[in-house]
């Protein structure tokens, strides 16, 4: 078992008090994961809390054909508010968590957040802003799908990748096709529209962002 750095933790997780701290420190897990590595997959039983330490997790759905769709990053200082809802009620995950960049997670046992949410009130605090944080992202997306053309939703989805990677979005014209329900074909012509306004310029194997507010 990978010692977990209590000076980190308390950095990225500030809110926690003294007692937790310890306790999350004695009886957690530290997991390291590659970039490209499943955290979480559709179907699968899930035992534990998933806290992110290092690094940066996307959350998303998966079709039969194996299109992304995705649903919110979660960044050092998140918790994955749907691993705590599985965990709760010993259900399926309905959901993909795979790491977009080598990352380290704290894994909570069960029992335990269960135990902690009657226990310490800086837990139960944290779990239900992390279902609320959770919930307007996701009607942020629900929004853009909904009500917005796909040149706004390109928009919408290169903003929230500049949010958590900074201004080069490493991804593929395919890439960003598949998780918009796209076209690879549609996508670069409007993302060579947006080139063409000065928002963006593109690369051979990234979109550097300029400013997004100029569309």
């Amino acid at each position: 078992m990978q010692h977990i750095p209590k000076e980190l933790v308390l950095k990225k997780f500030p809110q926690l008090e003294e007692p937790l701290l310890n306790e999350l420190l004695a009886q957690s897990t530290l997991k390291e994961v590659e970039e490209g590595e499943e955290v979480m997959r559709s179907g699968q039983y899930i035992t534990s809390t998933i806290l992110l330490l290092r690094g940066l997790l996307k959350v998303y759905r998966e079709d039969d054909e194996g299109k992304e769709f995705l649903m919110y990053y979660l960044e050092p200082g998140n918790a994955c508010a749907l691993s705590m809802m599985c965990t709760a009620r010993n259900e399926q995950s309905q959901i993909m968590v795979k790491a977009v960049d080598d990352s380290e997670v704290i894994l909570i046992p069960s029992h335990l957040s269960e135990l902690w949410l009657a226990k310490y009130k800086t837990w139960h605090n944290f779990v239900i802003a992390s279902y609320r944080q959770r919930f307007e992202e996701l009607l942020q997306t629900l929004d853009s799908i909904a009500f917005k053309a796909l040149d706004e939703r390109l928009v919408f989805y290169l903003k929230r990748h500049v949010k958590v990677s900074g201004n080069e979005v490493k991804l593929s014209h395919q890439q960003i096709a598949n998780e918009l329900s796209s076209s690879r074909e549609v996508i670069s012509r409007l993302l060579k529209k947006l080139e063409q306004t000065g928002a963006i310029t593109l690369h051979r194997n990234y979109i550097e962002v300029h400013d997004l507010n100029l569309v």
